[in-house]
């Protein structure tokens, strides 16, 4: 079967300086959950593995999280799509948590959790710190220009130039569809 790891703030829902706080703060970014749908659809398992530092700085607490994790598991559902897992850190940027993105502990355990290697896997984010995350794992970085994806876009370039950028996760999706079909 085949993996996908997506990044959850500036993906999948509209991101925010003041983080996102409780569920009525999070919005799905346009056809970001249809993306998800048609992921699921083709056989994809689809996992999130996001940064979380909201609770380390005490912005929100854990029942808060979950809360939100489930409005977006079920708005992805409601599409006919699945949500394998969620994986968070919830520590702050000075904790040098091994499962804080950049450094590679989420995918980790999501490879530990699927037995799968994850060379080649999609991981989509719209920061460097995803992208660096994925390339420490051997994985597919993949960059939207949703979230803060426009913003970091320069730097990545910069440092890599060889990982594709697209305009959404939908448009991810339909590439990688495209992709597997013509390899078929």
């Amino acid at each position: 079967m085949k993996l996908i790891i997506l990044d959850r703030d500036g993906v999948i829902n509209q991101d925010s300086d003041a983080y996102i706080k409780n569920p009525q703060e999070w919005t799905p970014i346009e056809s970001s959950l249809q993306a998800i749908a048609k992921l699921s659809r083709a056989g994809y398992r689809v996992f999130v593995a996001t940064n979380q530092s909201g609770l380390a700085r005490g912005l929100f607490d854990i029942e808060t999280l979950n809360a939100i994790h489930q409005k977006m598991t079920s708005a992805v559902q409601a599409e006919g799509g699945h949500i394998e897992a969620v994986l968070f850190c919830p520590h702050g940027p000075d904790d040098d948590c091994p499962c804080r993105k950049p450094k590679p502990g989420l995918y980790e355990e999501i490879s530990q959790r699927t037995q799968q290697s994850l060379k080649d896997v999609p991981i989509v984010g719209d920061s460097l710190r995803d992208i660096e995350a994925a390339i420490r794992v051997q994985a597919k970085p993949i960059l939207v220009r949703t979230g803060k994806g426009e913003k970091e876009l320069g730097k990545l370039q910069a440092q890599y130039p060889q990982v594709p950028v697209y305009k959404d996760l939908f448009s991810v999706t339909e590439a990688l569809i495209e992709q597997h079909k013509a390899n078929k």
